[in-house]
């Protein structure tokens, strides 16, 4: 590698890290400051709880077909065009954000937000990968992530520190920001090389008119549910969890989130060196296994009569067990040839992120008509966990992959 690749290669690690972090602030910002913003609206504490589950469908939905739009637009257009067009939508959104008045409006700024952030993590992991040596792919894409979900943290201190709007309008800015620092970005030269040829590039469809192809596309989807089991049902209502489960103290949902990703963050740092040492993805992705299905155990018995000091630790080692998101989008990355490489890697996060919004909250809320929340709860983590446990032992190893192929 030369000293020109390298320097290219540091600049693209930098930006996407920081990329991510902006991202990550602003997807996680509504499960962060969802209580305070509804109740400044007015809104019961049943409609608090059940408004603020609408609006995160809603904003996943966005990300789901986001993920579509923006990955068939990587392929076509060029991994840059992406990074540069996703950020620019979802912090003109979070601005807006910031004076809504009604839920009905909270609901569709979220939706243009969740469209504009499906964008920049796939974006920014295929481009990483494919200016970086395949033996330390892991390791790059992993510090991206594990860099970048520190957004989280700051989302959290920021919500201590400023009012709800206040922190929406600071996520906006962030991201115009981070736009300047888009121009030090070269495009991806694998990239390059294939817009020289008449092969055809990011037609969706392509992925589901193989057998092939398609079962790829489906194993990745559904390695990745447990971090939005994790995420969007178990943490961001930890704090009804805690009330099911006696907890006298109240729970701070903003809390869990900022607990959790803290670990999220070094697990993702961590299971790139894992994953480097026993050169192996699918190992590396058992163990998180392991360790999230250990904290969920705990997190429906430990926590009987527990305190709120209990939940954030137990929270804390959920966020570890699923810090797997970056090997996760990295084996996307390495099972797809340069033509559709950005619409797999960038859907196939999108796709899980919008199955909370179709399948894991649906079958929650639907499994709540037949039995208690808690009961519901760890009923839907035994199947969601199952489905993924399955998964992985059928998803193909993707270690040193050479990325320099199409898909026919």
């Amino acid at each position: 590698m030369s000293n020109n690749t390298k320097s290219i290669f540091g600049i693209a690690v930098i930006v996407a890290a920081l990329g991510y972090f902006v991202d990550i602030y602003d997807l996680l910002l509504f499960s962060i400051i969802r209580m305070p913003s509804l109740e400044s609206l007015g809104l019961s504490p049943d409609q608090v709880k059940s408004e603020g589950e609408k609006i995160l469908m809603w904003q996943m939905v966005g990300l789901l077909i986001g993920g579509i739009i923006w990955g068939m637009m990587g392929d076509k257009k060029g991994r840059l065009s992406v990074l540069f067009g996703s950020i620019l939508l979802y912090s003109l959104a979070n601005i807006a954000n910031g004076f809504i008045q009604q839920v009905d409006q909270y609901k569709w700024v979220r939706f243009i937000a969740g469209l504009g952030l499906a964008g920049e993590l796939g974006a920014g992991i295929t481009l990483v990968s494919e200016m970086v040596a395949k033996e330390s792919r892991g390791i790059a894409t992993s510090l991206v992530a594990g860099i970048g979900l520190t957004g989280a943290i700051i989302a959290f201190v920021m919500k201590q520190n400023f009012d709800w709007r206040t922190c929406y309008f600071i996520g906006g800015g962030m991201g115009l920001l981070l736009l300047l620092l888009r121009v030090s970005v070269f495009e991806s030269g694998m990239y390059h090389q294939l817009t020289q040829t008449s092969v055809q590039r990011g037609n969706f469809l392509l992925l589901f008119t193989n057998r092939d192809r398609l079962k790829r596309y489906l194993l990745n989807v559904l390695i990745g549910l447990p971090t939005w089991l994790v995420i969007g049902v178990l943490i961001t209502f930890s704090n009804e969890f805690g009330m099911q489960m006696g907890i006298k103290e109240k729970i701070d949902p903003g809390k869990a989130v900022m607990y959790a990703y803290v670990f999220i963050s070094i697990g993702d740092i961590g299971i790139g060196f894992i994953s480097q040492w026993l050169r192996s993805r699918k190992k590396a992705m058992y163990i998180f296994y392991a360790i999230t299905i250990l904290f969920i155990v705990l997190f429906f018995t430990a926590q009987m009569n527990g305190s709120a000091n209990g939940m954030y630790i137990i929270c804390a080692g959920l966020g570890l067990g699923t810090g797997f998101w970056a090997i996760f989008v990295t084996m996307a990355a390495e099972q797809f040839g340069t033509n559709l490489r950005a619409t797999a890697t960038t859907t196939i996060p999108n796709m899980v992120r919008g199955m909370l919004a179709i399948v894991i909250l649906p079958l929650f809320k639907g499994l709540r008509n037949f039995t208690t929340y808690y009961d519901a709860g760890w009923i839907t983590a035994v199947i969601i966990m199952s489905i993924s446990l399955v998964a992985v032992v059928y998803i193909k190893e993707t270690f040193g992959n050479d990325l320099d192929f199409i898909e026919e």
